[in-house]
């Protein structure tokens, strides 16, 4: 955890949620020498709400802004916005994201495949224009409905 508070205000934060590394009374560019430290090792997700949040969020390989509480210049820098000043969420912001990054994927596959069939088809003469256009409209609403299961979330 890192943070502007001090140190001892820190460890008792991160003792309660079960942070076990802690630096205290970082300022802003403290922080973005932390994160490029670990950056360099891992993949870096930034939490923040404030101006000196900013150099570290834009830092991070993920920066989350903090949306309610979080200033406009945190929010424009950070790569996610949770919209509730609730650290809770976040778990859940993360399996949104995991499953819209498995949606996408979904539907570039089926693109490709579909794209692929009607121009081997369109070049050996398998398919005639309208049935194409049909078939990529189709396909279209399949991609189209497959992203709309991200609203069951």
């Amino acid at each position: 955890m890192l943070t502007g508070d001090n140190e001892r205000t820190g460890r008792a934060i991160a003792a309660e949620v079960g942070i076990d590394e802690v630096w205290g009374g970082l300022k802003p560019e403290d922080k973005v020498v932390r994160i490029r430290e670990m950056a360099a090792r891992t993949t870096v997700a930034m939490v923040g709400d404030g101006v000196n949040d900013a150099p570290a969020l834009a830092e991070a390989s993920v920066g989350i802004a903090m949306g309610a509480a979080g200033t406009d210049v945190a929010l424009e820098t950070a790569d996610v916005a949770l919209m509730a000043d609730d650290l809770e969420k976040l778990p859940k912001a993360i399996l949104l994201a995991q499953r819209n990054r498995q949606i996408v994927r979904q539907n570039l596959a089926l693109s490709c495949v579909v794209i692929s069939v009607l121009v081997i088809g369109a070049l050996t003469g398998s398919f005639s224009l309208p049935v194409a256009v049909l078939a990529h409209e189709v396909s279209e609403l399949l991609v189209i409905g497959n992203g709309l299961r991200m609203l069951r979330a």
